[in-house]
């Protein structure tokens, strides 16, 4: 029989809700089962009851043959007459192949990684960005020479604004400390800025609409090292279908705007958090990018 959360103590239930958070659990659900489908017919017959009660009689309709009555014949005695439908604050579907033009276009005419920024919060073609918190920009020092790239914002990170934070930015935090590195000593930035429903890997559509803003941030630092941390973004910026256990350890050439840059892939660190065991793999890639360092 599993305890209810009157019966944890602080820390039990501390790490339960981390749990729930990694997850990507956002809703609590109420002690008693609802029936939404029942819920959903009943709400269904109300409507179609409200629709017979205001529908108009038929004298009020114009009889065959006969002029259709004025709006305003329409009008029940004592009725006023309907408000005008308000315009809808739903954002307008873009088509994909529109949507990568403009996220292209407003990538390329960044000039320095502010004004790229400016234009990644005013974009509004990524349907992403309309159901995240925060427009998840690159942090750290952009002269550094290293980028360490994520796949997409988690829920940290969408709530502080800032790539690689909470739990996974501790584990980041140690992974550089150990072979000499920290946040301030290298640039970190996310392959999708916006954080998707649920933490859901972001569909090749609402990849390849994101991707001129990461490759814009490439192309704007020019990095000489980039360390490509998780299965989404190493598939991202190097391409193929291979996983990341496969793709890990090895040095290739990323080719992005015109600069080519020298990209490591390895574990990202929820891949540690989830199964321990991956730390020793992360570790044999962190001292194969810690032998390139001495090149910067």
């Amino acid at each position: 029989m599993n305890p209810s959360a009157s019966q944890l103590d602080p820390a039990e239930l501390a790490a339960l809700l981390h749990f729930y958070a990694d997850a990507g659990v956002e809703w609590l659900l109420e002690d008693e089962p609802v029936d939404r489908i029942a819920e959903f017919a009943q709400q269904q017959a109300a409507r179609a009851n409200r629709q017979q009660q205001t529908a108009p009689s038929q004298q009020e309709r114009p009889q065959q043959g006969g002029e259709a009555p004025s709006p305003q014949a329409k009008v029940a005695p004592g009725r006023a007459p309907p408000p005008p439908p308000r315009p809808s604050n739903t954002p307008v579907a873009i088509p994909d192949d529109q949507a990568i033009a403009a996220a292209r276009f407003a990538a390329d005419s960044a000039r320095s990684l502010d004004e790229l920024k400016t234009a990644m919060e005013a974009f509004g073609s990524c349907n992403l960005k309309h159901g995240a918190r925060s427009t998840v920009f690159a942090s750290g020092n952009p002269s550094s020479g290293i980028m360490v790239i994520g796949p997409m914002p988690n829920a940290d990170d969408d709530r502080d604004g800032l790539p690689f934070s909470g739990r996974q930015g501790q584990m980041l935090d140690r992974m550089l400390a150990a072979i000499g590195l920290s946040r301030d000593t290298v640039l970190l930035a996310n392959a999708v800025p916006w954080r998707p429903p649920g933490n859901r890997t972001p569909s090749p559509a609402e990849m390849e609409i994101c991707r001129p803003f990461i490759e814009r941030q490439i192309a704007l630092v020019e990095p000489k090292l980039m360390l490509l941390l998780g299965n989404f973004t190493a598939k991202c910026l190097i391409g193929g279908d291979a996983s990341i256990f496969s793709m890990r350890g090895a040095w290739r050439d990323v080719t992005v705007g015109g600069v080519t840059v020298s990209a490591l892939a390895s574990l990202h660190p929820q891949d540690l958090m989830a199964a321990p065991a991956n730390k020793a793999l992360a570790w044999q890639d962190l001292l194969v990018f810690k032998a390139r360092l001495a090149d910067i």
